[in-house]
């Protein structure tokens, strides 16, 4: 019986939450990295005019307190970065020791991703069931293939698995347990998922994570106790910031706690390795009677 528990790898959902703006973006980078002390970043890419039907593209945006753009696609072009800028982010959190990656939602978005070659791209939940997308990752990509499971029932959990089975890619997957929603309420993040997942697939995958839209950061050192080894969190250097994304992210403070108590936690999520561990001992000697012995009837 194994007695160390991994250190799970904590990644930064920069997201859009850099309001389209490369200087806040770097910025967030060098926090994460270095004040927070996560093991990567993400972003997003999207193609918003495929993604986008015409009315789609020109209806105003839901909230417009919120809105970078006169309609919601144009709120969406605001907050989008071009693959060259990808290049430089990458570049950048080389720079900072903190691994770069992004989320896809679309298959041209993808293909240029892929083409980047991170470590790692991200399927959200909600382009889970493109399986052009997943196509491409499964088929000219090499690196980690991370999707949420947020909006999925678990009928189409089951096609995505097998999709990826089939094309030999499900040891290269992470699974992500995960509730769809900004924020979440407690009673609706059923962190169980995490052991579910586990126990259903957990020997073909390479890992099980969880994606949290929570208040606070208890829950994600319960899931990390449930087994997952990758957890998420939306980052923002300020949750009062435009954007509708922020509300559910953690500040620089916040997430520095994270990483720190999910490390903590990790270290100590074994069994004793002797009946008397070294901190007990001369407490022992001080303190434990040892004159008696159990009467036998």
């Amino acid at each position: 019986m194994s007695n160390e528990h991994p250190e799970p790898f904590v990644i930064a959902e920069i997201g859009c939450n850099h309001a389209g703006d490369m200087t806040v973006a770097k910025k967030m980078i060098s926090v994460a990295a270095n004040f927070c002390e996560v093991d990567a970043v993400k972003f997003q890419k999207r193609d918003n005019r495929v993604l986008f039907t015409e009315q789609e593209y020109n209806t105003p945006h839901p909230n417009p307190m919120h809105s970078f753009g006169a309609s919601y696609g144009e709120h969406r072009d605001f907050l989008e970065f071009t693959i060259d800028q990808h290049k430089e982010l990458r570049e950048h959190c080389e720079e900072q020791g903190v691994v770069y990656s992004t989320s896809v939602w679309d298959t041209s978005s993808a293909a240029e991703v892929a083409e980047l070659n991170p470590d790692f791209i991200k399927v959200p939940s909600a382009t889970n069931l493109h399986f052009d997308v997943l196509r491409i990752l499964a088929d000219e990509y090499g690196g980690k293939i991370h999707i949420s499971l947020g909006m999925t029932t678990r009928t189409e959990e089951e096609s995505i698995v097998d999709f990826l089975r089939d094309r030999g890619r499900l040891q290269d997957v992470v699974l992500y347990a995960c509730t769809s929603g900004y924020p979440v309420p407690f009673d609706q993040l059923a962190l169980l998922e995490v052991k579910r997942l586990k126990d259903t697939y957990g020997d073909e995958l390479s890992e099980v994570g969880f994606s949290g839209h929570h208040l606070g950061i208890a829950a994600d050192v319960a899931a990390m106790a449930l087994g997952a080894t990758t957890v998420e969190r939306h980052f923002t250097l300020d949750r009062t910031s435009k954007g509708t994304d922020h509300s559910a992210s953690l500040e620089p403070d916040g997430l520095r706690r994270l990483k720190r108590d999910l490390s903590h936690v990790a270290k100590s999520l074994r069994y004793k390795d002797a009946d008397l561990l070294e901190v007990e001992k001369a407490t022992r000697a001080k303190l434990k009677w040892t004159g008696s012995v159990p009467v036998t009837s």
